[in-house]
């Protein structure tokens, strides 16, 4: 399967990170140059590389120069979304790893983990699939997150025999002692931790094997349906959902985009039973629900949005579309549950 990016929520953790430290994540968006609207899509993805920079960039901002393994040290089972909940009710530490081994594209595609054990104890490699190095503060997050969830699952000290890091030595290593037990090693040839190998058997104190078969069907699901993103029309549409609002693609500049001519993006789309009008009208419709489901937005905003030329051409696709119209459709979500608060809960959360 090819790499599929960072699932768009794995950005919370970073704000509340930011939130923890007394900083606005908002302020920080602007600093960063990142589109905060990604937020409104729960299946958004970026790249490995952009997010690498958003941690680089709260790290720059915070001038925290630990900031990936303060991130790590606050993590919650919740960060991990639909992952986190498969390894919360897994029978022991281990099968939690193999869990986070199977399903962890679903987070963060080309980061994994991997392990062995020699002796009496176990050596867990923490890796890229890419090419692409990872930074220090990806790496120390995933290191003190991954250490901090044995500890909350298993509810039992854990013990760190050592600990690499292919990175170089910062200057002050007490933060580093003080979380792990013990001063890692720097500039080694991979990034590992070292514990003892009873810590596999561990018991995951919440497990419950009927939530676990649930939240592991789910975890497929999602799992199959980034196999299944991997058709062009999924890459297209994806990259039209990243050119609005700030304009609507034409088929030539999409074409352009993906270095092909227009008859060649056109006989692709062709294959998987499309075409560039229907992906057009799809991501508008997509789109102008979800806007719709914001009260902050006017049925007018929504339409410039989407780029019509008049609220009236707007409303008129849109009734096409689902019978209703833009207000009759917004009036219905009061009496269905709203998708607005889902989002806001998450933000509410970062403050506890």
């Amino acid at each position: 399967m090819q790499n599929q990016g960072i699932a768009i929520s794995m950005v919370y953790p970073i704000m509340k990170t930011l939130v923890h430290k007394g900083y606005d994540f908002d302020d920080f968006f602007k600093y960063a140059m990142f589109n905060k609207a990604l937020l409104d899509d729960v299946e958004a993805r970026i790249t490995g590389k952009e997010f690498e920079q958003l941690i680089l960039r709260a790290a720059a901002y915070t001038k925290d120069d630990y900031f990936g393994l303060h991130q790590g040290q606050i993590m919650d089972i919740a960060d991990m979304g639909i992952l986190g909940y498969v390894m919360l009710h897994s029978n022991t530490i281990e099968d939690a790893l193999i869990a986070y081994q199977r399903y962890n594209v679903i987070l963060c595609s080309g980061f994994n983990l991997d392990w062995e054990d020699q002796d009496d104890k176990v050596f867990i490699r923490l890796f890229s699939d890419g090419a692409e190095t990872l930074s220090h503060h990806c790496v120390e997050d995933m290191a003190s997150s991954l250490y901090r969830l044995f500890r909350t699952l298993s509810n039992k000290p854990i013990k760190l025999h050592a600990l690499h890091f292919t990175h170089p030595s910062p200057c002050n290593m007490d933060p580093h002692l003080s979380f792990f037990g013990i001063t890692p090693t720097f500039n080694s040839k991979e990034n590992i931790l070292c514990m003892s190998k009873e810590v596999l058997t561990y018991k995951v104190l919440y497990s419950d094997p009927k939530l676990l078969a649930t939240f592991e069907a789910i975890a497929q699901e999602n799992k199959d349906d980034l196999i299944k993103s991997e058709l062009f029309t999924a890459e297209v549409l994806k990259w039209m959902k990243k050119c609005i609002p700030s304009y609507l693609p034409c088929l030539e500049e999409t074409a352009k985009a993906f270095s092909i001519s227009t008859r060649t993006l056109q006989n692709k789309l062709k294959a998987e039973a499309t075409s560039y009008n229907d992906l057009a009208t799809n991501v508008r419709k997509e789109l102008a629900m979800n806007y719709l489901r914001k009260p902050e937005y006017s049925v007018a905003e929504v339409a410039y949005l989407l780029h019509y030329s008049e609220p009236s051409v707007f409303h008129h696709a849109f009734k096409k579309w689902t019978g209703k119209t833009p207000g009759q459709y917004r009036a219905s979500l009061q009496d269905t549950v709203p998708v607005t608060p889902r989002l806001l809960s998450k933000r509410e959360n970062l403050l506890d």
